[in-house]
C-alpha cells in the first residue's frame, strides 16, 4: 500500500513567517503563521534578529505538523521562499554577529554612491545588470565595514535572510541562484559569485555560500534541528528561492509570456524571460528564476500593502470588509484625489530612498473612504509604471496572476485590472510563495520530475477572471497622467521634506548611521 507524501514550504516574509504543507496533488493540509515586526532604531533603518525568524520557524513547523495531522516522517521535503536582498552575517563559530539588515533598509546611501563612483555606470551595467540601491546585500555589507569595524572583522559567512533557516536546519551554509543573483555581488553571465566585484570592494570571496538551483537537495535535517522543530531526522532540505521566484511558481507563472502582479508589503511586477535582460536605465531588476534558462525581469515598488496598512492604522476601528464595501461605492478617481505612495522612498522607476508620500486634490467633500480608495489607486498606478517600463523592454504578458493582499480585495482587484488593462487571475491557494517552496521541495524529494510537472499537478486558479473595463481604463489613464505629472513637479519638495524630517529627528537623539 502506497501512502501519501507531503511537502513543506516555509515563506520568510518581512512581517511574518508562514509554513505551508501540501500533499503531492496540491491539497492544502495546513497553514501556520507567526507575525513579527522588524526594528527601526533610526527612521531609515530596518533590522531583524535572525533568532526571531528561527523561533517563528520552529513554532509554525510544529503547528503545521499538528494541525495537518501528519506524522513527521511523512514530510518528504522542505524548502524555502524568502524576502530578497537583505544580509545576515555570521562569525567563525556560525553565530549571528548583529541583526540582519533588510531589503527595505535605507541606511547605505553613502555606500551606494561609493559603488557607483568606484565602478562607473558602464561597469555596473556589465557586471551587475541591476540598479545599485540601498537594502541590497553588497551596500549593506559595505555599511557594516564603514560603520561597525569590530563587527566587520568578525565576519566569516555572508548570506541572505532565508538561508539562516536553512543553516539552522542542516548545519550547512548555502543559498540558491535566484537570491544570489539579486545581491549585486554575483556574476550574472557566468552564474557564480563575482570575484571581480568582490576584489574591487575588498570583500573576501570565501565568505559567500555555495549556490544551488531551485529544487536541488542542499542537505538533511540534523538531530538537533529535529528535536527543536518536530521534523524527522534526515528529512530532505531543498533549495528554494527569492520570494518573487517562489511566488511565480506558486502562481503557475513559469513560462515566457506570463507575468505576476504581487501587492504584499512591497509590490512587484515580474515577467519571465529566457535570458538576463539589461535595462540601460537600470531601474528594473534582473535575476535568475527557478532554473538557469529562466530569468525574471521585475519592477519593484517599496510601498504597496504597506500603504494601506498604514492608512488603516489611522482608523483602527475600521473593518476591512466594510471598508471594501464603501470603497466600491466611490467612483474611479476617488473624487479627484491622488496618492503618491512613497512612504519609504521608491525603487522602480525613481530609485530614490529619500521620497515621502503625499495626497493631492483633497477638498471639503473628501472623506476617509475617498482617501482609502486613493491609496489603493496610487499603489496600482505605481505598479502600472512597472508594467509600462517592462513593456518598453519588449516584455509582454498574455497571462497575469494577481497575488498578495491586493488579490484579496475585490475592489482592489478590479482597480488593478482596469488600470493595467489586463485580465487578472487569482490562484486558489493564497500562500503562493509558500506553495512554490512546497513544489520545489517536491522536486528535490523526487515527487515531481521538475518544476513544470509540480505546477501542473499542484497550481489551480479560482473560478474568477477579473476583466478590465475599457471605459474605466480611459478614465484612469487621465488620472495616471496627473499622477506622473504631480510627482515630476513635486519630487524635489518631497525629497527635501524627507531630509528635513530626518534632520529634525536626529535632533531628538537619533542618528542616520552614516
Amino acid at each position: 500500500m502506497r501512502f501519501m507524501a507531503y511537502t513543506m514550504g516555509i515563506d520568510l516574509g518581512t512581517s511574518s513567517l508562514k509554513t505551508v504543507v501540501i500533499d503531492e496533488n496540491g491539497t492544502l493540509k495546513a497553514v501556520a503563521s507567526r507575525g513579527y515586526q522588524f526594528r527601526s532604531p533610526c527612521n531609515n533603518f530596518a533590522e531583524h534578529d535572525p533568532e526571531e525568524w528561527w523561533e517563528a520557524c520552529v513554532h509554525t513547523v510544529k503547528q503545521a505538523i499538528q494541525e495537518g495531522g501528519i506524522r513527521p516522517e511523512e514530510i518528504k521535503g522542505v524548502s524555502f521562499s524568502g524576502q530578497m536582498h537583505g544580509i545576515v552575517v555570521l562569525d567563525r563559530e556560525y553565530k549571528s554577529i548583529r541583526p540582519a539588515i533588510l531589503h527595505c533598509d535605507a541606511r547605505s546611501g553613502r555606500q551606494v554612491e561609493q559603488i557607483k563612483t568606484l565602478f562607473g555606470i558602464d561597469e555596473i551595467r556589465r557586471l551587475m545588470m541591476n540598479p545599485v540601491y540601498t537594502g541590497f546585500l553588497l551596500p549593506s555589507l559595505l555599511w557594516i565595514r564603514d560603520n561597525e569595524p569590530a563587527n566587520f572583522d568578525r565576519i566569516r559567512h555572508v548570506f541572505l535572510p532565508k538561508d539562516y533557516l536553512t543553516y539552522r536546519l542542516t548545519g550547512l551554509v548555502a543559498t540558491d541562484y535566484s537570491d544570489a543573483s539579486a545581491t549585486l555581488a554575483f556574476d550574472m553571465r557566468n552564474m557564480c559569485w563575482s570575484e571581480e566585484i568582490l576584489n574591487k570592494v575588498h570583500i573576501p570571496l570565501a565568505w559567500f555560500p555555495r549556490c544551488f538551483e531551485t529544487g536541488e537537495v542542499i542537505g538533511t535535517v540534523t538531530a538537533k534541528a529535529a528535536g527543536e522543530t518536530g521534523l524527522a531526522v534526515g528529512t530532505v532540505i531543498v533549495a528554494g528561492g527569492g520570494d518573487q521566484v517562489m511566488q511565480g511558481i506558486g502562481s503557475g507563472i513559469i513560462e515566457v509570456g506570463q507575468a505576476s502582479a504581487n501587492i504584499g508589503t512591497s509590490g512587484q511586477v515580474s515577467f519571465q524571460s529566457t535570458q538576463p535582460l539589461l535595462n540601460p536605465e537600470l531601474n528594473t531588476n534582473t535575476f535568475m528564476g527557478y532554473k538557469k534558462s529562466r530569468w525574471i525581469v521585475m519592477g519593484a515598488i517599496m510601498n504597496a500593502g504597506l500603504c494601506y496598512k498604514w492608512f488603516h492604522s489611522l482608523f483602527p476601528k475600521a473593518d476591512y470588509e466594510e471598508m471594501n464595501r464603501l470603497i466600491s461605492q466611490v467612483q474611479p478617481g476617488s473624487g479627484g484625489v491622488i496618492f503618491l505612495p512613497y512612504l519609504n522612498g521608491e525603487r522602480t522607476p525613481h530609485l530614490d530612498p529619500d521620497l515621502s508620500a503625499s495626497f493631492i486634490g483633497i477638498n471639503l467633500r473628501t472623506g476617509k473612504t475617498e482617501l482609502a480608495r486613493a491609496v489603493m489607486e496610487g499603489v496600482s498606478y505605481a505598479m502600472y509604471q512597472c508594467i509600462e517600463l517592462c513593456g518598453s523592454l519588449g516584455l509582454v504578458a498574455d497571462m497575469m496572476v494577481a497575488s498578495g493582499g491586493g488579490a484579496r480585495s475585490m475592489p482592489w482587484l478590479q482597480m488593478q485590472a482596469d488600470i493595467y488593462n489586463i485580465p487578472l487571475k487569482v490562484a486558489e491557494i493564497e500562500e503562493q510563495a509558500g506553495l512554490g517552496a512546497a513544489i520545489a521541495a517536491g522536486v528535490g524529494a523526487g515527487i515531481y520530475k521538475d518544476i513544470q510537472e509540480g505546477c501542473k499537478r499542484v497550481v489551480r486558479y479560482k473560478d474568477l477572471e477579473v476583466i478590465p473595463d475599457r471605459a474605466v481604463h480611459a478614465v484612469y489613464m487621465e488620472y495616471y497622467g496627473l499622477f506622473k505629472e504631480a510627482f515630476a513637479s513635486g519630487r524635489e519638495t518631497l525629497h527635501r521634506l524627507t531630509v528635513l524630517g530626518r534632520k529634525n529627528r536626529k535632533g531628538e537623539g537619533e542618528s542616520d548611521g552614516e
